[in-house]
């Protein structure tokens, strides 16, 4: 059964990504990495659920989402970007295949970052940051979602990658093949691969070609 819950706090991240802080539920527990079914507890609204990962700590008192806006057309996302302090939610019980394994490399690709917001938090609250590495692409420098919070997560080698701005002094291209032997010199470790499917598809394949052992990769698309 859905649990309604409040939003407390509506903030831009990007000029198309919002961030939601809403009540948390007694009782209700999570793992960073993992995510809930979510949809607007509104009329014509309630039967259209979307998967959005938990961004906050697990043992905060509020639930966090980082989720991106699109509105070129009528959906969830579009009306999430409407919505005000006050608005509520429905949520549901929390599933997710990214769970942190040991250090590694950490690839997303746009909102693909969204798994690895509350492992990385969760991490560099323990002091257990050292030895990760975040590689993150976007299209262009404003895309970035959270780039000042991860540059200034201690211990965290961040790596941003920008495929569609010539003039970006990041990194540039797809993280293909060719990239990551250009940037990856440890293929035994564990790797975390999320964003766009065909993105993890090309990634994983890449990696394995790479001497990655597919038991050291942890994938959500």
């Amino acid at each position: 059964m859905p649990t309604p819950i409040a939003i407390k706090s509506v903030e831009r991240v990007t000029h198309d990504v919002v961030k939601l802080t809403t009540e948390k539920p007694d009782g209700y527990r999570f793992e960073p990495g993992q995510a809930t079914d979510v949809s607007l507890d509104k009329d014509g609204w309630r039967e259209e659920t979307r998967p959005f990962t938990f961004a906050a700590l697990a043992d905060a008192d509020h639930l966090q989402f980082v989720i991106k806006v699109y509105n070129d057309h009528d959906g969830v996302t579009r009306q999430i970007g409407n919505l005000t302090a006050g608005d509520r939610l429905l949520i549901d019980e929390p599933w997710g295949a990214i769970k942190y394994k040991g250090p590694g490399v950490f690839i997303a690709g746009g909102a693909g970052i969204t798994p690895f917001i509350a492992i990385l938090r969760d991490l560099q609250a323990k002091g257990r940051l050292a030895g990760n590495r975040l590689i993150f692409s976007n299209k262009t420098e404003r895309d970035i979602i959270l780039r000042d919070e991860f540059e200034a997560m201690d211990g965290l080698d961040c790596l941003f990658t920008v495929t569609d701005q010539p003039d970006s002094a990041l990194a540039r291209g797809l993280v293909d093949r060719d990239f990551l032997s250009r940037h990856v010199t440890d293929f035994s470790q564990d790797f975390y691969v999320c964003g766009p499917p065909k993105m993890v598809e090309s990634v994983s394949e890449d990696l394995e070609a790479l001497g990655a052992e597919p038991d050291s990769m942890v994938f959500e698309d």
